[in-house]
């Protein structure tokens, strides 16, 4: 089973319920055949998540979602793993669902930023946008 946990749901009004979140995490991380694990998911503000951006990614400015995986993709980690930890910020999200596959296949491993798009397409249909 996976065990998601959600952090500061209070600053993002119009976030999908848990049973939801549950659901979104459970298809994008069987995507990648993982089945058991442990996500974290939390709402920030604005400030904090370009505080991390900064921090971690060398951009001062906020965006919309980061993740921070933990055991790794490559499925060598225990099961069941950390998977990670995927950080929102409302504000600077146009769709909050989006958000959150997003950050679930960046924890399974998968960059939009150099697979000729790979994530994106499986992204939209994960959340039944078409794609291949």
């Amino acid at each position: 089973m996976l065990d998601v946990e959600v952090f500061g749901a209070a600053l993002a009004p119009g976030a999908p319920p848990p049973e939801r979140v549950q659901r979104l995490c459970e298809l994008a991380a069987s995507s990648h055949g993982v089945h058991s694990g442990h996500v974290a998911i939390e709402f920030v503000s604005a400030e904090r998540i370009a505080e991390l951006n900064r921090g971690y990614r060398g951009k001062d400015a906020p965006t919309d979602v980061l993740s921070f995986p933990i055991d790794g993709a490559d499925g060598s980690a225990r099961e069941p793993r950390e998977l990670g930890d995927i950080v929102i910020c409302a504000p600077h999200t146009a769709d909050l669902e989006e958000a959150i596959v997003h950050g679930m296949l960046h924890l399974l491993g998968m960059d939009h930023e150099g697979d000729d798009g790979e994530m994106l397409a499986l992204q939209d249909k994960l959340l039944g946008r078409g794609g291949s």
